[in-house]
Formats: structure tokens, sequence, C-alpha cells
């Protein structure tokens, strides 16, 4: 398994692995506590003037919203800005960034958002096609009167951004296109296609039809690119409808900026800053490690709203130093998933300062120093506990229900628990999460303690230890120190990183001083000072 170390160095590389455009040298420092609006949220004025209050009162510091191409050229040649502008405005007006994704050519595959002059003019405007020859509500990117329709509104809007927010204040980043993928095949069959196809080194497999489609994709997405870096030069990136549950190419959105096709998309679109996972299914931290690359800082645009979206945040601010994380279709959630993301947000927030601090003590000096004092943790029924090792000291982290006195445990599913851990100091730390139990243990310590279960009552359950191993582990002596806990307070953390106390947890809400701990469902940040003797 890949150590955590090792993947913060590799995404902490990546933040200076980059051209010296000006907008990849800002990519890190943006930090978006995000929301993306469903796809119709934004479709009147009306629409906007109703859903971004609400985004801003959920304590959202960025909406990612659509720019419709059939509404912004309803007719060729004929823009209509008005949803645009009134999406600026009222972003202005709620004090909230925005980040458009050009809902243009693709959108999930399909051409939906193009508008009808282009989909009924198909002699034009061509389809992709499967190997048997059915045509596709998709365009063919390998047409050049696709790709100047598609660029021709692309510029428009680009011009246009830089007229209405020239100094790149509110509109702060783009997505091109959205989640690009061919479906039903792996390739586009069409004529043209066919004739770029058999000029290509591409092997006749569905990998190499996936690599030959995914060059040509990331080729059509850079010349775009290249459209933004002239007009309205801010971070650009590319999203990914993920290839999971063991389907192939063609199943999936095939050839899409996707992780196993990153050296194809880097290669031929050098001027995106970022391919980016939407992640819906289970494994999240799965997925979140495979984006996690040099040249490739972790952004999440979209990830299902639900009761882990606030702790699936903390880990990926915590674990890689996100850039941003950002639920889906959270105008549409309901209160009870909103809440965790709201809450969630509120921390991450409060621990702004301190993870600008990691970023920076990791480049000390202009070279990467392994420890930063950062880390992320997320644990569900499966995946329980991880041991952090910071010099003598190891952290062991757990899902909150592995205590023995909450109920819930009892379910065949768990919600999960998540946190940032951020050293503070030497024997200082402080804990941003839910769902978590944290213990404090010298290295020696831990080699010479036995592991026990505990029972309902939290201490040591007999019918499950192995009492001759115990009574050997008493006849050895004790080496070495042992690590307690000073105390564990909860804080909150003012705009320049003070903490302000709250209030002290001791006895039963610290378990007598043997571990720090935040209900599944409360957000927390504990301040924990250590002491040894």
């Amino acid at each position: 398994m890949v150590s955590k170390h090792l993947i913060t160095i590799l995404l902490l590389l990546s933040f200076y692995v980059v051209s010296a455009s000006g907008a990849q040298r800002d990519v890190n420092r943006l930090f978006i506590l995000g929301g993306e609006l469903s796809n119709s949220a934004a479709t009147s004025v009306e629409d906007v003037d109703e859903v971004m209050p609400r985004m801003a009162a959920l304590g959202l510091n960025t909406v990612l919203v659509p720019a419709y191409w059939d509404l912004i050229e309803p007719v060729e040649g004929q823009y209509d800005w008005t949803l645009v502008d009134r999406v600026i405005d009222k972003a202005r007006e709620c004090k909230l960034q925005v980040v458009f994704l050009w809902f243009g050519v693709w959108k999930n595959s399909m051409s939906c958002y193009a508008p009808l002059w282009f989909k009924q003019d198909t002699k034009r405007f061509p389809r992709a096609m499967t190997k048997n020859g059915k045509p596709l509500e998709i365009a063919s990117a390998f047409s050049e009167n696709v790709f100047q329709a598609d660029c021709k509104v692309f510029t428009k809007l680009m011009e246009h951004l830089a007229q209405k927010d020239p100094r790149k204040e509110t509109v702060i980043m783009l997505q091109i296109e959205n989640e690009i993928g061919m479906l039903e095949d792996a390739r586009d069959h069409s004529p043209l296609a066919e004739s770029f196809y058999r000029k290509s080194q591409y092997p006749n497999t569905l990998e190499g039809d996936e690599a030959f489609m995914a060059e040509h994709y990331a080729r059509y997405v850079e010349r775009l690119a290249q459209v933004a870096r002239k007009f309205y030069d801010v971070p650009l990136y590319v999203n990914a409808a993920m290839n999971s549950r063991g389907r192939k190419p063609g199943e999936y959105p095939s050839a899409g900026p996707l992780a196993h096709l990153a050296p194809i998309w880097k290669k031929y679109a050098p001027s995106i800053d970022m391919l980016a996972p939407d992640i819906y299914d289970t494994g999240f931290k799965g997925w979140a490690r495979q984006y996690a690359l040099p040249d490739n800082p972790l952004f999440i645009p979209e990830s299902r709203c639900c009761e882990n979206s606030g702790v699936r945040a903390l880990y990926s601010f915590g674990a890689f130093d996100a850039i941003g994380f950002s639920p889906f279709a959270i105008d549409q959630s309901p209160a009870e998933d909103t809440r965790h993301v709201s809450e969630a947000y509120g921390l991450i927030w409060q621990m702004k300062n301190y993870l600008q601090k990691a970023r920076e003590k990791a480049w000390e000096k202009g070279r990467w120093q392994q420890d930063n004092g950062l880390w992320g943790v997320l644990f569900d029924h499966e995946d329980k506990e991880e041991m952090i090792s910071d010099g003598n000291i190891v952290l062991t982290c757990r899902h909150y229900f592995t205590l023995p006195w909450d109920a819930r445990a009892k379910a065949d599913e768990w919600a999960e628990g998540g946190a940032i851990i951020y050293k503070v100091a030497q024997h200082e730390y402080l804990i941003a999460g839910s769902g978590v139990v944290v213990e404090f243990k010298t290295q020696s310590e831990l080699r010479q303690e036995n592991r026990t279960t505990l029972g309902e009552d939290g201490f040591v359950d007999k019918g499950n230890v192995d009492l001759s191993s115990v009574s050997s582990a008493k006849e050895a002596r004790w080496q070495g120190k042992r690590i307690g806990i000073g105390y564990v307070d909860q804080v909150k953390i003012d705009e320049v990183g003070n903490l302000i106390y709250i209030r002290r947890d001791n006895g039963d809400q610290d378990h007598q001083g043997r571990h720090a701990r935040i209900s599944v469902g409360d957000y927390k940040i504990l301040h924990v000072k250590l002491y040894d003797y």
C-alpha cells in the first residue's frame, strides 16, 4: 500500500511541476469549498436568483454552475449572455466564487446540450458511430465542423468573461466539456474516425481503441484550452466518469480523462491543469488516490451528496492537500445530507491557515521536507483503523464505532468517519473531524502492549483476551517512557489561526485520558496536548 507520505510528496510535487502559465501557477492557491448545481438548476433567471443565496447559506465559498451551449446560442451566430451574467452578478452579491462548466459538445458523453440547429444538421455536424454503423447522440470528435461550431461559441464565452470579470475575482476556474467519453463502443467508428484510425499505430484491441480515442478527445480539448488561455487565463480542468464495477471500455464512458489514461491526456492536452474524478462509487479513498499524481493536484468536482460527504471532504484536504471538493446536486439534496457538508466545510475553513502552513513547511528552502505534519483519515465498516507514525509517537486512529458503547455500531453499514489531523508542535495536535477516535502511544509502548477487546463498559472484555499472553507480558520489565494525554480541549479557530477555547473533554469524554474522540454526526476541532512519563 502506498504510504501517506509518498502520496503527499507526489501531490505537492505537482504544484511545482507546472508550466509557466499564470493560471497554472494559481492552481495551488485554490481553496474550494464547493457544491455543483444539478444540471437544470440555472436555466432561468428565477432559478439563479433562488439557488445562489441558498448555496451561500450552506457555507460554500464556490458554486459550480453549467454554462449551457443551447441556451447561449439558440440561434446560430446569436448569443444570449443573460444567464452567465446573472450567475456572476448573483455570486458577487452572495460573496461566492464561480466555476463555470462548459456544457458544449459533450455532457456525460452525449451531445445533449448542443443547440437544436446543431443536432438537426448531421451532414455538417456528423455523429460518432458504433462498429456496426449505428449513429449515436455523440458528435464526432474527428469533425472539424463540430470543433469549429463548439470553438466559436466557446471563444465568445471566453471573450465575454474577460469583459464581465476582467480581474478573475468571481470566475476562478473553468471545466471544459463534461465527462467526455465514448459509450456503446470503445471508439468512434464513423467514416471520419476510421480515416484517422487507419493512420494510427494503435493495436486493434479494446485497450488500443480506447487509447486512440483518448488521444483525439485530448487533442480536441487542448484546442479549446488554448482559446481559454488566450482570452481568459484561469485554471482549467476536465472531469471523468469512473471506470468502475468491472465494466469494459464502451460500457463506461471510455477514453475520458481517466487515471489509467492520464499519460495520454497529459501529453495531448498539456494546457489542462487537472484531471478530476467524479466519485460516486464505493471506495472513495482508492479513487481519490489514483488522481493524486505528480502533475495533478486533487480536485473532486463531483461526489455523491450524502451523509458521508463531510468526512470525505475532510479526508481529501488532510490526506492529499486537495484544492477543492464539491458534492453534486447539492441544491436538490435533503437537509440531513447538506448539514454534513456545511459542518465539515466550517471545520476546513477554520483549518485553512494550518493547511497552508503544512504546504509551506513541505517546501521549506525550496525542497521537499517529508514530514509536514498533516494527515487525513477516513473509515467505514470494513476499513476501520489507520496507524500514523510521527517520530516516536504513533497515532492509532479508528472509526468511532469501534468503541463499545454506541448502539449504532451494530448496524451492517456505518456512516463514515474521518478527520484532518495537524501537528501544531511537539506533543500537540489538532483533530478536525467526525466519527473518529485517536489514541497516542510511543513506539516502544505500542510494541510492549497487547491489543485487547473492550466490553460495553469500555474496559477489557475478559472473554476475548488471551490471558496467558497478558500474564507473560506482565512478567517482562517495562522499558521506555509512555505518552499520556495532558488535556483534550474543544476549540474554535479564528481567521488568523488563534485557538479559542470552548470546553475541556476529560473523564468520561476522553475515557479517563485514554483517547480523544468525536462521535459520528458531530463535527468538532479538538486540541490535544500530550506529555511523557
